[in-house]
């Protein structure tokens, strides 16, 4: 299967948990469904564009996120107008997270159909020169992201075995080993999949397990095998 290795960062990120709307929390780190709509801003592919990609996409593609630092979140406080009266204003709180940088590994399926094999090509063409037609985003429109290829390549799926990683690991996974003493983990549960009226459907949330700042988990269960390399969950 073809794959990609990324570097995503930027100064500020918010990946909104759809269950708090009025006081919006984030998501840890970028979601598989953000991801598809970076991809989309980088090709140039406006919202009426990736309405019917957004379910062919989460089928087609598989991701997996190292978190390169801690995660650290700050309350931001945002006027939003009232969708009943246009000229009421409202001051909300919104849980914005700090300084986000990612190793992003992106992964196309075997069985993909043609049009997600030329957007994935399209799309690592355009990272490799540094192109983007549209400002990809790290979820919010002020929340710009900086996207830097490392190195494209082939992943290898494998059914069963023992690994160590520095992403994510979902709930499947049996874990082996913490590492280092007193290492912190962080918990959250994130969509995979997104249908063409833009929601993230509940059954196709995966929970997950990570670590930060370059460190490692051992666990067993699947995983895939990047370049005969670094090995990986993706979901």
């Amino acid at each position: 299967m073809k794959g990609v290795r990324l570097h995503i960062k930027g100064n500020w990120g918010q990946f909104r948990r759809p269950e708090t709307n009025n006081n919006p929390l984030s998501h840890d780190f970028i979601t598989k469904t953000a991801l598809i709509g970076m991809i989309g801003a980088v090709l140039g592919k406006d919202r009426i564009k990736m309405k019917p990609l957004f379910p062919i996409l989460s089928k087609d593609l598989k991701y997996g996120i190292q978190i390169n630092n801690e995660v650290k979140k700050q309350s931001w406080g945002f006027t939003f107008r009232s969708v009943s009266n246009a000229w009421e204003k409202s001051p909300k709180q919104m849980e914005i997270i700090r300084n986000p940088d990612y190793t992003v590994m992106l992964c196309l399926l075997d069985n993909a159909i043609e049009t997600s094999k030329e957007i994935f090509t399209e799309f690592v063409r355009n990272c490799k020169g540094g192109k983007s037609c549209y400002e990809p985003v790290l979820g919010l429109h002020n929340c710009p992201a900086e996207i830097e290829f490392i190195e494209e390549g082939s992943f290898e799926y494998v059914t069963e075995g023992t690994f160590s990683t520095k992403g994510f690991v979902s709930n499947k996974h049996k874990l082996e080993d913490l590492g280092i003493d007193g290492i912190r983990i962080g918990f959250d549960k994130v969509p995979t999949y997104q249908n063409d009226d833009f929601w993230n459907l509940p059954d196709e949330y995966v929970s997950v397990i990570y670590t930060s700042g370059n460190r490692e988990i051992t666990v067993s269960g699947e995983h895939f095998v990047f370049n005969h390399d670094s090995k990986w969950c993706l979901i």
